[in-house]
C-alpha cells in the first residue's frame, strides 16, 4: 500500500466533510427545507379549494330544487367553477407571479359566485329549512375557514422563504443555486384572505 493510496481517501473524505459544512453554513439546507415547506403549505391551499369545488355540484342541485328560476346565479357559479378548475396546478405555478395572480383571481370569483348562490336561500324559506342544504352550507362555511387558515399559513411560509433568499449571506447561496423569491398573494388580496369570505347563510 503506497502513501498516495492512503492519502487519497483521507483527502476525499476531508473534501466531503468541508463541502457539507460549507453548504450547512451558507444556508443551503435551510433554503431547501423552507422551499419544501412552501410547497407543502401550498398543497394544503389547493386541497381546501378542491374540497370547496367538490361541494358546488351538490349545493347547486339542492338550490335548484327550490329555486330553479335563478338561472343567472347558476350560470355564474358554473362559469366561475369552470375558470377555477381550468387552471392547471403545477410546481412551476409557485414561481410564476402571473399564474399565481390568475389562480387567486379565479378562486376569488368562485367565492363571489358562491356568496350569490347562498344568498338565494334568503328568498326561499323552504330551502333554508332543508336539512341537506343546512348540512352543505355548514360544510361550505367550514371549508372557507380552512381555506383562510391554509392561505395565511402559505403567506407566512413564503414570507420566511423570501426573507432567507434575500438576506446575506444566504442570498449568495440562493443565487448560486438559482433559488429566487416566490410570488405571494398581492397586498390587494391579503386583506380579503385575512378572514373567511363573507357568505350570508341566513339565520
Amino acid at each position: 500500500m503506497t502513501l498516495k493510496s492512503i492519502i487519497k481517501p483521507i483527502f476525499l473524505s476531508a473534501v466531503l466533510v468541508t463541502s457539507t459544512l460549507s453548504l450547512t453554513g451558507c444556508g443551503y439546507n435551510n433554503l431547501q427545507a423552507q422551499d419544501e415547506q412552501v410547497t407543502a403549505s401550498w398543497s394544503e391551499v389547493v386541497n381546501q379549494y378542491q374540497r370547496r369545488d367538490d361541494l358546488v355540484p351538490n349545493l347547486v342541485k339542492v338550490v335548484k330544487q327550490y329555486a330553479d328560476q335563478e338561472q343567472e346565479v347558476f350560470t355564474q357559479v358554473a362559469s366561475a367553477r369552470s375558470q377555477a378548475g381550468g387552471i392547471t396546478i403545477t410546481p412551476e405555478l409557485l414561481n410564476d407571479p402571473q399564474a399565481m395572480e390568475r389562480y387567486a383571481a379565479a378562486q376569488q370569483q368562485m367565492t363571489g359566485a358562491l356568496s350569490r348562490l347562498m344568498a338565494v336561500s334568503e328568498r326561499y324559506p323552504e330551502l333554508k329549512s332543508d336539512a341537506l342544504f343546512q348540512d352543505l352550507q355548514a360544510q361550505l362555511e367550514g371549508t372557507e375557514n380552512r381555506i383562510t387558515v391554509a392561505r395565511n399559513r402559505y403567506i407566512q411560509e413564503v414570507q420566511g422563504y423570501n426573507t432567507t433568499v434575500r438576506q446575506f449571506p444566504t442570498n449568495i447561496t440562493a443565487k448560486v443555486f438559482g433559488m429566487s423569491a416566490k410570488p405571494n398573494f398581492t397586498v390587494a388580496n391579503e386583506d380579503a384572505i385575512s378572514k373567511a369570505p363573507s357568505v350570508d347563510f341566513g339565520e
